[in-house]
């Protein structure tokens, strides 16, 4: 079998069996691309997926090094290989994984920034819901602040996911889980108030998508980028600012007030207890700054 013909085969398994998401396949693609054209290249013709060997992938491995990607860009994009010649080995197209010895670079967790509870309601009590746009901004950001939603989430949520205010509402998160995120009653009454100006903005274009541009077109992550940035420089001094910030900001602040970790994973849509343990960490860094702003002996 041909290289080209393998990738093939592992980008319909990614997408028809696995469900993966479209940015988690294109992410597969480019790398497989890079590496295609990488051995064509050096061999001058296109390999037979069992002629690749662990040199070939450590060849690859240098190549993307002297780019000067991040980490994290040279991470993903060896994880690509290996879950390529993965696939591969578990189907029995080769008799050996060439990637199985190839370690990853390991990448420090940055502890996630979030706004301090001052900084969150200075901005919700800044935007009256006294027009189209400040309602929908409000609710935009009691929703994200009161849910932890991803912003890919609540921009996908149409206005019959939120019709029923008695009722937690269904996500469809990061590799198509769906989870149960329950609405807190501020951000029910955020998009209540919305939902009454929201009918200004309907046009053919609307798809009855909650969240609507001026146009009346649905809200992209880059106008709710545009939005929330804005609102962060007026009124934080945290470094990131942008839509992800408020869903550190929702989980940091539930586990600060006792949450038990277990939940706020489940409400994250996290599939390990590990990517949630970071805002533990925040937790205790925010203990040893109050202890050395307090304690006569720090």
């Amino acid at each position: 079998m041909l290289l080209s013909e393998g990738i093939s085969l592992f980008l319909e398994y990614c997408k028809n069996q696995r469900k993966f998401t479209d940015k988690t396949i294109q992410t597969y693609s480019i790398a497989l691309k890079q590496f295609f054209n990488l051995l064509t290249s050096e061999l001058e013709t296109e390999p037979q997926i069992n002629e690749i060997t662990k040199d070939h992938i450590k060849r690859f491995a240098s190549y993307i090094f002297y780019q000067k990607l991040s980490k994290k860009s040279i991470k993903l994009k060896l994880s690509s290989i290996k879950s390529f010649f993965k696939f591969l080995y578990r189907k029995e197209y080769i008799s050996e994984d060439p990637s199985y010895s190839i370690s990853l670079p390991k990448i420090e967790k940055n502890i996630p920034s979030f706004l301090v509870p001052e900084e969150i309601e200075q901005i919700l009590t800044h935007l009256k819901p006294d027009n189209t746009i400040n309602a929908r901004n409000l609710a935009l950001i009691e929703l994200l602040y009161g849910t932890g939603l991803r912003i890919s989430e609540a921009l996908s949520l149409k206005v019959s996911d939120v019709a029923d205010f008695q009722k937690p509402i269904k996500v469809l998160g990061k590799g198509k889980r769906e989870r149960i995120v329950p609405i807190g009653a501020k951000a029910r009454e955020a998009i209540k108030t919305y939902l009454k100006f929201r009918q200004m903005l309907l046009n053919e274009n609307s798809q009855n998508m909650l969240f609507l541009s001026k146009s009346g077109k649905p809200l992209t992550s880059t106008d709710a980028y545009r939005i929330i940035n804005s609102l962060l420089k007026q009124y934080s001094k945290t470094p990131q600012k942008s839509p992800h910030t408020l869903r550190h900001t929702f989980a940091t602040h539930m586990l600060n007030n006792g949450a038990d970790i277990r939940s706020v994973s489940e409400m994250l849509g996290h599939s390990s207890l590990s990517s949630t343990q970071i805002y533990t960490h925040v937790s205790i860094q925010k203990i040893k700054e109050e202890y050395k702003k307090a304690h006569p002996k720090a």
